[in-house]
């Protein structure tokens, strides 16, 4: 939550200044598996837990505004003979009504240990990070991220960068020119 209250706070000033966000967690489901193994399965797991808080608003008659999916996930590119496993985060913004973006972090390229026990033997990325780092509960703290950068990129700037991409063009960045 610490990454979307940053992104917030950073396009404050750039959307009107005078926004005020409250962000009240909410555990909500993906509906995609434990570590997504696609970019579609990883976006489709962001976009669920948005859609699951909408209707969980709409249910208590919360008054939120938005709604923010956030899930982390693998995309495996396969190029001539070569796998490549690259950890990325998206975020899915929505205000419920027709309005939605998605936004991405950058991705970071998984040792091929590190790829392998995910995709190949099926282990949940947070406990094969914890193994391959040799320490516990990085997913909650720096993740996968902080390891493989040694902290130059944490998971919560991955979620952080990923959120000011969807609020960016949610809030009205111009659109794409086709």
């Amino acid at each position: 939550m610490s990454a979307v209250r940053e992104a917030l706070a950073a396009l404050a000033p750039v959307v009107g200044g005078d926004i005020d966000f409250e962000i009240c967690p909410v555990d909500a489901p993906s509906g995609v598996g434990h570590t997504p193994l696609s970019r579609n399965e990883t976006m489709t797991g962001a976009r669920q837990r948005a859609e699951a808080m909408v209707r969980m608003a709409r249910e208590k008659s919360e008054p939120w505004k938005y709604f923010v999916g956030l899930e982390g996930g693998l995309d495996v590119i396969h190029e001539d003979s070569t796998r490549w496993v690259f950890l990325e985060n998206w975020v899915y913004a929505t205000d419920g009504a027709g309005r939605a973006a998605f936004g991405r972090s950058g991705g970071i390229l998984l040792p091929e240990a590190l790829a392998s026990e995910v995709v190949d033997r099926g282990v949940e990325l947070g406990v094969a990070i914890d193994a391959f780092a040799g320490a516990n509960g990085i997913r909650d703290a720096q993740g996968a991220w902080g390891v493989l950068t040694h902290n130059l990129i944490t998971r919560q700037d991955a979620f952080r960068t990923a959120t000011i991409s969807a609020f960016a063009r949610l809030f009205g960045a111009p659109p794409a020119i086709l």
